[in-house]
């Protein structure tokens, strides 16, 4: 257990922000409040973006991102787990590859496929077991999507939704990764460079700087709301 609860390079809880940001947000009277809190502060605090992905190392350290606004899911995760940890909870990352029925066409185009590698997730240890959260979609993107946002009541895993609100598939659990005590840096980046190389042609490019995915959901869902006479 003494993994979960200690620094690491990436899950850097013991960093001057990630302490005060676990001090400000995670005041509660049981690890289990504190939890709570935790997950919806780093859920709603960070605006999703799975576009604007820098790979390099010192961008994937839990004190670096604090001082962004935005960041995908892997970015998100890490942040739980080191606040986490910062407040008393022992946490860890797991990752699993989903298939994402509600992305958009433009984020399709650029990674060739709706199924995406090493969805991060963080693992709390609460009341004796360990209990899987994804804080990834801010309120007001599952709100652009149609998609109920997710509520973590500290008692059960709290993973996305397998259908939307209007009963359409959403996400698939397709094979789970394992938990690390700290990010697998070269594990995930040697498989996304296989994996999504028009990412990475992009990136280089220069090619996603106005890319608003939060914007293209919204576009998207009111027209998908529109040809279903809604």
């Amino acid at each position: 257990m003494d993994d979960y609860t200690k620094p690491g390079f990436y899950v850097d809880s013991t960093a001057p922000n990630v302490l005060e940001f676990a001090r400000i947000h995670g005041q509660g009277n049981t690890l289990r409040e504190k939890a709570i809190n935790l997950f919806c502060a780093v859920r709603d605090g960070f605006r999703y973006d799975p576009y604007h992905i820098i790979f390099e190392q010192e961008e994937f350290k839990a004190s670096v991102r604090l001082t962004r606004d935005s960041g995908f899911c892997i970015h998100k995760a890490i942040i739980l787990t080191a606040v986490a940890r910062a407040a008393g909870i022992p946490a860890r990352l797991a990752f699993a590859d989903v298939r994402n029925h509600l992305n958009t066409k433009r984020l399709r185009d650029l990674v060739q496929t709706d199924v995406f590698h090493y969805h991060g997730i963080t693992e709390l240890f609460l009341d004796g077991r360990w209990l899987k959260v994804t804080p990834a979609f801010n309120i007001e993107l599952c709100e652009k999507f149609g998609v109920r946002p997710l509520d973590f009541d500290g008692t059960a895993d709290c993973i996305l939704h397998q259908y939307d609100m209007r009963g359409n598939r959403h996400m698939e659990y397709l094979k789970f990764h394992g938990s690390y005590a700290d990010f697998p840096y070269e594990l995930v980046h040697r498989d996304f460079v296989r994996s999504y190389p028009a990412m990475f042609a992009a990136e280089e490019a220069g090619a996603k700087d106005d890319f608003d995915f939060a914007q293209e959901a919204e576009e998207e869902n009111k027209q998908r709301l529109a040809n279903e006479g809604i």
